[in-house]
């Protein structure tokens, strides 16, 4: 049966949320733990004064707090399920919530006059906060993080063993490739000679063979060497002339010939 794997929405799905509520949730994360962190540190100041500590040192307790709860919160997030510490982690994370909420509580009751904030017992406990945020913070720091080595296993590659040594394997060398049978290209056919309605065009065709057109005194010669008598300008040029080059217009197309004589 061919796995079937669930496609899991992703932000590319366009399942992406808006611009404002990703705004909202990158500046409104931080500005909510600056919001709680400074609300806290008066009840926790209180506390501290309660408990016998004058100024500047009253001031220690909230950031103790903070930062214990801060940093065992990370470290039980960050290390893996069933890792040494984890658990300890995760039970100080929850030891530091019940502290912070605590000491508002009990910050507010006195405030407001519902508590005697001078009973023996609550100095009592207040008094052992920071050693113990110190003894619980140095145990995570001294338990290692166990290092998640990378995989090494690499696909071995089967090899088909043969009982013939390699080296004494012929060579198979693959056989040319067939060439196409040629085909034979039929004879192209002779041009058909030019039969001329006026076989006087015979006599000054030829004065085309040297690349050039020519003129009516050069054709009106070769017609009067040929036999044909004095032939008329008029005739040389539209009847012979025209003739030829109505059988072959690229002839029309030559230089005129240099022979003194008129086109």
């Amino acid at each position: 049966m061919a796995d079937q794997h669930l496609s899991v929405p992703s932000p590319r799905d366009g399942t992406r949320p808006p611009w404002y509520a990703r705004t909202a949730t990158t500046v409104g994360r931080p500005a909510v733990l600056a919001a709680t962190l400074i609300m806290s540190m008066p009840g926790e100041y209180k506390v501290a004064r309660l408990a016998g500590w004058s100024d500047p040192w009253a001031y220690g307790m909230p950031f103790a707090l903070s930062a214990y709860a801060g940093i065992a919160a990370v470290v039980a997030a960050t290390r893996p399920k069933g890792a040494r510490g984890r658990t300890s982690a995760q039970l100080g994370a929850g030891f530091a919530i019940v502290l912070a909420l605590a000491a508002q509580v009990v910050a507010h009751l006195v405030q407001t006059g519902h508590m005697n904030g001078n009973q023996a017992w609550l100095i009592a406990i207040t008094s052992m906060v920071p050693p113990a945020v110190l003894a619980h913070l140095l145990h995570l720091a001294a338990t290692p993080t166990p290092a998640i080595a990378p995989s090494t296993s690499v696909a071995t590659p089967v090899v088909d063993r043969a009982d013939t040594p390699v080296e004494q394997r012929p060579a198979v060398v693959p056989p040319p490739p067939a060439e196409p049978p040629a085909i034979e290209q039929p004879p192209a056919p002779a041009s058909a000679p030019i039969r001329y309605r006026d076989e006087r065009c015979t006599v000054v065709r030829p004065l085309y063979a040297d690349g050039t057109r020519p003129g009516t005194g050069h054709m009106r010669d070769a017609l009067l060497a040929a036999g044909h008598g004095r032939v008329g300008d008029s005739t040389i040029r539209g009847t012979i002339r025209a003739e030829i080059e109505e059988h072959e217009p690229h002839l029309a197309l030559l230089p005129p010939a240099l022979h003194g004589r008129t086109a």
